[in-house]
């Protein structure tokens, strides 16, 4: 066993060396910078820091950079690192409303007190590859003048207009303002609050919350959803220190927050309105942030009454499978030895396929004797 332990030592070692190797690429070629990385790779470094749960665009960068672009493998480091940190305060809840606003559009509303902002987006664009990109030119590029941000009082969110009329279900902070679920620091429990279940969303594998988003409007959540409002931009980030018992700014934070609106035929003690499905991500994540609010309205079915037939109607099955870090261990440990299991299970077979063999022998008819025997 111990030298079966220092071979396998060996070969490891061997491994990392390779790995450097290959992360490392072409010698000749100039070796990619982080600041590179945060700066022409955004949307990939918002996504890590959204699943990883550090807003820090450098450590996501390098993450990506250590990861040889691998964003699952850069979230795990990204989410290692953070285990080692300690939790010194809570913020004070962001206020989305007072957003400066580098994006926003609604597809509820075609005229907008505040207007329709397109910003950046690959919506427009016609999905035909660039190959002027191939050239590598010393010239920076010209640049645009950036759009003037929206003021936060010129551009209401939607969901506030629709509260406005009544038309849409009122989430008023609860009595008390109950400390929200921290799923960093306790085990996932079921029933979750809906705390717990945004904080999985929000952590969740963008690809399997898209497959889930994508299922409920194929028919398996009778799901007719609306964006009532897509908004991206920096919000203030606030903290109230206890020895100052007073709020000081700690600095802006990139955030993408999607408002969904579905219909919702109301109840003995709910009028006919519109219920919301909510999903905020870090930086600009457009694409999570639907799908977590689809998601989101999916899961509170039974809260609305609702009968739950659909798989992204069920709490257990959604949460329980939906970190890339999990799903991706427990896959991936199927590369480590299984050599016992599997003579084991090799064992049985020939057993099973001995035993029908015999059995198929004795079902034979024997052959009838002739008239001379």
């Amino acid at each position: 066993m111990y030298v079966a332990v220092k071979g396998g030592e060996t070969a490891i070692l061997n491994s990392y060396r390779l790995l450097a190797q290959q992360r490392r690429g072409d010698a000749a070629v100039d070796e990619l910078s982080v600041v590179q990385i945060s700066q022409q790779l955004r949307l990939a470094v918002d996504r890590v820091m959204t699943e990883g749960s550090v807003y820090d665009p450098e450590l996501a960068a390098l993450a990506i950079k250590q990861s040889a672009g691998d964003l699952v493998e850069a979230i795990f480091l990204l989410r290692a690192y953070r285990a080692t940190l300690p939790r010194l305060a809570y913020t004070q809840p962001i206020d989305t409303g007072r957003m400066v606003l580098s994006r926003r559009v609604s597809a509820t509303f075609k005229d907008l007190p505040g207007g329709q902002l397109l910003g950046p987006t690959y919506d427009y664009t016609q999905r035909l590859l660039d190959f002027s990109l191939l050239a590598t030119g010393t010239q920076p590029q010209p640049q645009t003048a950036a759009p003037t941000p929206a003021p936060a009082e010129a551009a209401p969110r939607v969901i506030d207009l629709l509260n406005h009329e009544g038309l849409v279900e009122d989430q008023a902070v609860p009595e008390g303002d109950p400390e929200p679920f921290d799923l960093t620091r306790q085990p996932l429990r079921f029933p979750a609050d809906r705390s717990a279940r945004l904080q999985n969303l929000a952590r969740a594998d963008e690809g399997f919350l898209l497959a889930m988003a994508y299922s409920t409007q194929r028919g398996y959540a009778e799901s007719h959803p609306f964006v009532g409002e897509i908004r991206f931009g920096t919000v203030e980030l606030c903290l109230v220190p206890e020895e100052l018992g007073f709020e000081i700014s700690l600095g802006d934070i990139a955030v993408t927050e999607c408002q969904m609106v579905n219909q919702f035929k109301g109840s003995h003690t709910e009028p006919p309105q519109f219920t919301r499905g909510y999903g905020l991500a870090f930086g600009h994540s457009e694409r999570k942030a639907m799908a977590m609010s689809l998601v989101d309205r999916a899961l509170r079915a039974q809260e609305l009454g609702e009968e739950v037939t659909a798989p992204a109607q069920m709490p257990e099955f959604v949460m329980s499978h939906s970190d890339s870090l999990e799903s991706s261990g427990f896959v991936q440990h199927l590369k480590l030895p299984h050599y016992v299991d599997f003579q084991s299970e090799l064992e049985l077979v020939r057993k099973m396929r001995k035993a029908i063999v015999q059995q198929d022998k004795g079902a034979q008819p024997k052959p009838e004797e002739g008239p001379h025997a």
